[in-house]
């Protein structure tokens, strides 16, 4: 990872952020990069966004939306996590 990456995901948590859910970036012990996103008005709505190559990428591997667009991004990961009546 890089830090262009990790710079892109610390972004993106901060726009998550200030759209009222809760977000942070977690490294793992390999290095791995991602960020944990949850809903906190529905705690089982989570998921977890990696950037590589320019790109943010789902947890299941399909890309989400280019990185130099967090607020793009930050959208699309929270209509992801709306809650029913959101």
């Amino acid at each position: 990872m890089g830090e262009d990456d990790f710079g892109h995901l610390e972004r993106l948590a901060s726009e998550l952020d200030s759209r009222g859910l809760l977000a942070r970036v977690v490294t793992t012990q390999s290095g791995r990069a991602f960020v944990r996103v949850i809903n906190p008005k529905a705690t089982s709505l989570t998921e977890n966004v990696v950037c590589k190559s320019a790109d943010y990428w789902w947890s299941w591997g399909e890309r989400m939306h280019r990185a130099d667009d967090p607020a793009g991004a930050a959208t699309k990961v929270a209509r992801v996590l709306a809650a029913v009546g959101e």
